[in-house]
């Protein structure tokens, strides 16, 4: 920033020196929607965007004048055409800028310093790629490789394919026993009614032998019935005269009929 410009918008102090460099920062304005501006002799550039914007100590505003012509105008260009728009000009010092601006402009009355518009402290313009292309289309980072070591057999890693007994002692601990042993679901009941296969296969003499084994004497009038359940003799009555006594009369017959095979009769006699 000139000191001119600095002067004539009412910023300097009587403590500046040469060696003061306030004037930088004297003014403050804002710059909204502009772009900075690519300056050449003849044209001297008046404000800049200072140290702790981006870019850098960029111009934003340049100024020339035909001194030699006298009917030579003067020109001002500036990179952001909303500074001096009503929402931003009573913002800072717009307002202060855009009188200085005019002054410049209509009258004689301000003379730039001579020093400040031939070495103005302006960085060089670099180009930037397309930012926001750059931020929808996001890379990773490279990663910086390894030193190798000197040492060649450090490039080994013997842990790789070992097999050591760290994981032993947690798998014997699963099977130990634990608190509370697990609950199982028990299984339903049987669909189809049950049978005793030792009764239904054993023969007739260890299903006798098995009655005889449970039945005391005053049991006489079951055995008989079981008996002849057993023996097959009780289907040969009728199912309301299955009584001991009618079993038994069945029986007897059977032995009586028995008897009588392959007999003959003896000589001179008769049945």
């Amino acid at each position: 920033m000139l000191r001119a410009i600095v002067e004539a918008a009412g910023k300097s102090t009587s403590s500046f020196t040469s060696e003061d460099v306030p004037h930088k920062q004297a003014l403050q304005f804002v710059y909204p929607y502009g772009a900075t501006l690519n300056v050449a002799k003849p044209a001297t550039a008046i404000l800049s965007t200072g140290s702790v914007a981006f870019p850098l100590n960029r111009p934003v505003c340049a100024v020339h004048k035909l001194q030699q012509d006298p009917k030579g105008g003067a020109l001002a260009v500036v990179g952001s055409t909303a500074m001096f728009t009503d929402a931003y000009i009573t913002k800072e010092d717009n307002l202060k800028i855009f009188e200085v601006l005019l002054t410049y402009l209509t009258t004689d009355s301000i003379k730039l310093n001579s020093i400040d518009a031939e070495d103005p402290e302006v960085e060089t313009y670099y180009q930037v790629p397309d930012v926001t292309s750059l931020a929808n289309s996001l890379k990773s980072c490279l990663q910086e490789s390894d030193e190798v070591p000197q040492n060649v057999t450090q490039l080994f890693d013997p842990a790789l394919f070992t097999m050591d007994t760290v994981l032993v002692p947690r798998a014997l601990e699963s099977w130990d026993s634990k608190v509370f042993p697990p609950n199982f679901r028990e299984p339903g009941p049987p669909a189809l009614e049950l049978f005793d296969l030792d009764e239904q296969f054993s023969t007739s003499k260890s299903r006798l032998a098995q009655v005889t084994n449970k039945c005391t004497e005053d049991d006489l009038e079951y055995f008989v019935r079981e008996c002849g359940d057993i023996l097959a003799v009780s289907r040969k009555l009728p199912a309301d005269k299955r009584t001991a006594r009618m079993i038994l009369e069945v029986i007897f017959n059977e032995l009586v009929e028995f008897k009588k095979l392959n007999q003959e009769p003896e000589e001179g006699g008769t049945w």
